[in-house]
């Protein structure tokens, strides 16, 4: 019987494939239907909840390392992104502000699910994991995603601020089916984020 190792001391190979899978994971979740939102020019999309499993269910530095490797293929030419685009004329658009803080989303979900799995998996832990979605969302993805649209739409940043309020709602319910399915994938694989 062998024993199962540490993220740490797990060969290489195997965290890369994490990544890697949870990279693609977020690139089929932002392929499905985007739900266009008034003439922001920002869809409505499921990538979003690839970012909270990436962190929730890797931690922060594989989590934002997928969700990285995600951004480095899109902006390299593959149409990953919402609704088929790709390359680098991406960060031009309304949308650039929320990819780039896709990263620091999953480093900061990653750092409190980390915390809150040690504490041991309990009745508490999806609620957890759900603060851990909803801090990443109010202290980096709308401050980020907003000064995007206010760069790329010309309004003001409080004009963007309110007019990211409507992603607000479905973000939500994003952050709960994350924290649920990251509780489910923490129990089967206690070990995921290491001792």
């Amino acid at each position: 019987m062998t024993a199962v190792a540490d993220p740490v001391t797990r060969p290489a190979g195997a965290q890369l494939a994490q990544v890697a899978v949870f990279a693609a994971l977020i690139a089929a979740l932002s392929l499905a239907p985007a739900v266009p939102l008034g003439g922001l020019g920002v869809p409505i999309t499921l990538q979003t909840l690839g970012v909270a499993l990436a962190g929730l269910c890797l931690g922060p530095w594989r989590g934002s390392a997928a969700v990285a490797l995600y951004l480095v293929v899109g902006l390299a030419g593959l149409p990953v992104f919402a609704q088929g685009r790709a390359g680098l004329g991406v960060l031009a658009g309304p949308s650039a502000g929320y990819l780039v803080a896709f990263p620091m989303a999953a480093l900061l979900t990653g750092a409190v699910a980390v915390w809150a799995v040690r504490r041991g998996l309990s009745r508490m832990t999806p609620l957890l994991l759900f603060g851990a979605v909803a801090l990443s969302r109010v202290l980096v993805v709308w401050p980020v995603g907003a000064a995007g649209m206010m760069r790329a739409l010309g309004i003001s940043y409080p004009a963007a601020l309110l007019a990211d309020l409507p992603f607000w709602i479905g973000d939500a319910v994003k952050g709960v089916i994350a924290a649920v399915l990251a509780t489910a994938v923490h129990k089967a694989f206690p070990r995921l984020l290491g001792r």
